[in-house]
């Protein structure tokens, strides 16, 4: 991925890849068809290791609700701040067609989590709704900030808000 991040997906090469991962070409064509096959795997692997991170985190009921969502988050979200995390981000989202549902479906989960968590305190029938705006609050910080710590910050105090 951050191969791909750091030329973009349409200018990396598999010779690039191979380079960054320390095989060989061939070796990397042994593994994967193709660069758009690579791709997939890479955005799927992550997609998957931030999903799991995720439930993980929303199932430890022990600690407070918003403790739990603000980490959340930053396992969804705040790891790709950053020049080059958020360059990880850009190259996933600038491939919608590329990725289809291999991207719809771990974003599904992310909002099922998120709003599974929120009916808790905001009922089932609001939770939807905060989620949702909890999401787009996540989206509009990360856009807005040049470091994990601060979308960490302004996200906390979103969350509060929104749980009140």
């Amino acid at each position: 991925m951050v191969t791909f991040a750091r030329f973009g997906y349409r200018k990396t090469s598999m010779e690039e890849v191979a380079r960054a991962a320390g095989i060989s070409r061939p070796g990397l064509y042994f593994l994967f068809s193709s660069k758009e096959t690579l791709f997939r795997a890479a955005v799927t692997q992550a997609l998957n290791r931030d999903i799991t991170a995720v439930e993980h985190v929303l199932a430890d009921t022990g600690r407070p609700l918003s403790e739990r969502l603000v980490e959340a988050f930053d396992q969804w979200a705040g790891r790709y701040i950053g020049p080059l995390a958020s360059d990880v981000a850009m190259v996933i989202e600038d491939n919608p067609d590329l990725l289809g549902e291999i991207i719809k479906t771990p974003r599904r989960r992310f909002e099922e989590l998120i709003t599974d968590a929120v009916a808790i305190t905001s009922g089932r029938e609001a939770a939807p709704l905060v989620a949702q705006t909890m999401i787009s609050a996540s989206i509009g910080i990360k856009h807005q900030v040049a470091s994990r710590e601060v979308y960490l910050e302004r996200l906390e105090v979103a969350i509060d808000l929104l749980l009140r």
